[in-house]
């Protein structure tokens, strides 16, 4: 079954394979063994994400279901350990729980940049942002690529052409203009993103204090906002500090996308590194 491409094969950076597996078999939507499986995870997304389904998801995070009362207090690592549960249905590269992914990114960025420790921490905490998945909301609403809603629907959205024929935004012209319910350059951070684990994690991060600089927080709210940075679309969206930190976001892509492979770490061997880091940056229980 074929199912339409993907904007990251416009960019697919060097970087060391752990398996030689060749950057042009990463994000397949057209082939594979796991393609319809994620192809109905984007319908279902694509048809649900509107722009009511958002704001009821933004107001819940500053009222009491993500915000004024926290779901749990965990620590992180306790809350990488509920990933263990967790396999992204929209990935087609993933068969395999998200904490193994959280640890081969991380280490892939520890192994290139040895000197930016937050930039590890990062790579661990990217996805933790799934646990919502855990903690019982539809896979649509939390995995998956990311794009604005309430205006136009860029080339690069994946699947765009066979996914969101059922979305009744689609019938609201303001929604299908350029701009939309937007201003030119207005700034991501005033954009409605589609909900899921990104915007989640990075409320999370903020709500926490975490001792992060301001590249980070860029890289989690948005690494999933493939139009964006990997696509080259919504850019009449973005303001002076989105294009600063892009290229942060896609030094960040390049370990998200292709440290994915079969072979394993073994987390009771990193642990400990890791452990660290979060003591420095983001330490004791925190609200989730």
């Amino acid at each position: 079954m074929q199912h339409g491409c993907d904007p990251s094969e416009i960019y697919r950076p060097d970087i060391d394979l752990q398996d030689g597996k060749p950057k042009g078999d990463f994000r397949n939507f057209k082939e594979g063994p796991l393609v319809d499986r994620v192809f109905n995870t984007y319908l279902l997304m694509h048809t649900h994400q509107t722009v009511e389904f958002v704001k009821k998801k933004v107001g819940y995070l500053n009222n009491e279901e993500y915000g004024g009362r926290s779901l749990r207090q965990m620590t992180v690592m306790e809350t990488l350990d509920l990933l263990d549960t967790v396999v992204d249905e929209s990935d087609p590269d993933v068969d395999f729980p998200n904490s193994y992914h959280a640890y081969q990114t991380a280490e892939g960025i520890r192994k290139a940049h040895p000197d930016k420790d937050w930039f590890h921490l990062v790579g661990l905490l990217h996805d933790m942002g799934k646990i919502l998945a855990v903690l019982g909301e539809p896979q649509w609403a939390v995995v998956g690529d990311t794009f604005p809603v309430g205006c136009k629907v860029q080339d690069s959205v994946v699947l765009r052409d066979s996914t969101f024929h059922d979305n009744p935004d689609m019938k609201n012209p303001i929604y299908n203009s350029k701009y939309g319910i937007y201003q030119p350059n207005c700034g991501l951070e005033n954009v409605l993103m589609s909900w899921g684990h990104d915007e989640y994690m990075y409320k999370v991060m903020k709500q926490n204090n975490f001792a992060l600089p301001q590249e980070a927080f860029y890289m989690i709210r948005y690494h999933s906002f493939y139009p964006w940075h990997t696509g080259g679309d919504y850019m009449h969206l973005c303001n002076e500090d989105d294009l600063h930190m892009l290229p942060w976001v896609k030094e960040f892509n390049k370990f998200d996308l292709y440290t994915k492979c079969k072979d394993l770490p073994d987390p009771r061997e990193l642990k400990s590194y890791y452990q660290s880091l979060i003591d420095k940056f983001c330490p004791g229980q925190l609200q989730w």
